[in-house]
């Protein structure tokens, strides 16, 4: 069985995201999906294993197997646990159900650390970009505004969300290039501590629950192999 292959056949979930799922997005954007496929089980049982990830089928998809995807949620990786909370589901089987249903036992403390050396590091190029051109990426900036509220909300109320909301006008503002580079960083500023003051308080544990999400996994391995 190919990648592509399995990737059709044994999808769980798939969904929009980007600017689309974000509510940012233009008539230029693109449509970016993201899934989930459950390699049969017999297939771990060869000498050669089934990808952990695929690019495609369809363009701007990219898919992950579930062990791997439910490795990288439980580290908090902020992509990961946003493509479980996209307002936007293409496909989903009962396996994507309980894997939607799981979405609270990812959630932690540990997504404070996460979003913020992901955040860091995108500052950090739209601060070389500044210095060899002037300017920011503007639609990169406008990403990483997003991606520091998403984080401060979810550590206020314990609820990852990830449409713009109320900020959406000021974000596509930062998009046009409509705010200096010296009012976003400020902005950015803020966020970064507005951050670490929601740490102090959050209702989020210090870890996932590890314990439900194997469960689920082994459960859904052993149903495959029968």
């Amino acid at each position: 069985m190919d990648d592509l292959t399995l990737v059709r056949a044994h999808t769980v979930y798939r969904c929009v995201m980007g600017s689309r799922a974000f509510g940012l997005a233009t008539e230029a954007s693109d449509t970016d999906l993201r899934g989930v496929y459950l390699a049969p089980t017999p297939l771990f049982w060869r000498f050669e294993k089934p990808p952990t990830h695929v690019e495609g089928p369809r363009d701007e998809e990219f898919s992950w197997e579930l062990e791997r995807f439910c490795e990288l949620a439980l580290r908090a990786n902020p992509n990961i646990l946003e493509c479980l909370h996209s307002p936007l589901v293409e496909e989903v089987t009962p396996v994507g159900e309980e894997l939607l249903s799981l979405r609270e036992a990812f959630l932690s403390r540990r997504a404070h650390t996460s979003f913020s050396r992901y955040a860091a590091s995108q500052h950090g190029k739209l601060l070389a970009d500044v210095r060899v051109h002037g300017a920011p990426r503007w639609k990169h900036a406008m990403h990483l505004l997003r991606l520091l509220l998403s984080c401060r909300d979810l550590l206020r109320t314990g609820r990852l969300t990830i449409d713009a909301g109320p900020h959406r006008d000021r974000l596509l503002a930062v998009r046009r290039g409509e705010l200096t580079w010296d009012e976003v960083d400020a902005w950015m500023g803020r966020l970064r501590d507005e951050t670490d003051t929601a740490l102090a308080a959050t209702v989020l544990p210090a870890e996932p629950d590890h314990a439900r999400v194997q469960d689920f996994l082994v459960r859904t391995r052993r149903a495959s192999a029968a």
